[in-house]
């Protein structure tokens, strides 16, 4: 139930802040950015690396923030609760590889807190928007394929990995090895219709510290931008080939290697999130 989120504080300062939600159980520390002047109409959620960096990131996310008129919140998923099968494979299985049912995914976590968050702010009607980078932009894409999150988009920046439409690959690199609730021709048709949003630094194209070099990811392709590149023609392709919807956007930040700072700051964000560019954004209001 999305009421079993509970918070102390009755409101959110203008400023930084960081506030901990009680999750049926589970408290999830959030970093928070209210701009001066914020008018209520849209909240980013601003998903960390593979370092857990929940606080750096909403520290590099202000100038989203001022910038959008966003109400930035950034959850951490801590690794000692929360190690890659629950963060970047959104915990869909358990240590053994058995299905686990959907409240106990990581993934229901972002519903729960959008709500609980709109009910701090007394906005019941307030608009969200996800983002997430390597690590993040892996938890971001693969939620979008299994959890209403409600978001207006979901953005996967320079993920080191991505979920391909495809059951020739295991999960999370495709849906394969999945119970057949969690594949088939539905599940694709619904991924390949959501709001998601590949966004690229063309120059991550090469591997580093933290770079996925299993056998399995190396099929995508030998560096993030052509694995982006890669799942984004496939579903592209699937889809027009079955007559589905497709939702998905690709955007490219020119220039702009593996770092988020860079990825948020620069001038294709605005797209890739909104479909728009800032001064178009804070002209009209919308979306």
């Amino acid at each position: 139930m999305l009421s079993a989120c509970v918070a102390p504080a009755p409101t959110l300062p203008v400023g930084k802040s960081v506030v901990t939600i009680d999750c049926d159980g589970t408290p999830i520390e959030v970093f928070t950015y209210k701009p001066e002047g914020w008018r209520g109409e849209r909240m980013l959620f601003v998903m960390h690396g593979t370092l857990r960096n929940a606080d750096e990131y909403r520290d590099d996310a202000i100038a989203m923030a001022e910038r959008f008129g966003v109400l930035v919140v950034a959850p951490r998923f801590d690794k000692e609760r929360f190690p890659s099968r629950r963060y970047q494979f959104g915990g869909l299985r358990d240590e053994s590889g058995q299905a686990l049912p959907p409240e106990q995914w990581t993934y229901a976590f972002v519903p729960k807190l959008a709500a609980r968050f709109r009910a701090i702010e007394g906005r019941p009607a307030l608009r969200h928007w996800i983002i997430g980078h390597s690590a993040g932009g892996q938890f971001v894409a693969r939620m979008s394929a299994f959890q209403d999150t409600g978001a207006e988009r979901l953005v996967a920046a320079n993920a080191g990995s991505h979920l391909f439409p495809t059951e020739d690959l295991p999960f999370g690199y495709g849906f394969g090895e999945l119970p057949e609730s969690l594949r088939g021709d539905e599940r694709l048709r619904c991924y390949l219709s959501q709001p998601l949003t590949i966004y690229l630094g063309t120059a991550d194209d090469h591997p580093d510290e933290y770079f996925d070099d299993s056998e399995t990811a190396m099929k995508q392709g030998p560096g993030r931008l052509q694995r982006g590149r890669e799942c984004f023609a496939r579903a592209q392709a699937l889809a027009a080939a079955r007559g589905w919807s497709f939702g998905w956007t690709l955007v490219l930040a020119e220039g702009v290697e593996h770092d988020h700072t860079k990825m948020f700051d620069h001038p294709s964000c605005a797209r890739a999130l909104f479909g728009a560019s800032a001064d178009q954004l804070n002209s009209t209001g919308r979306p």
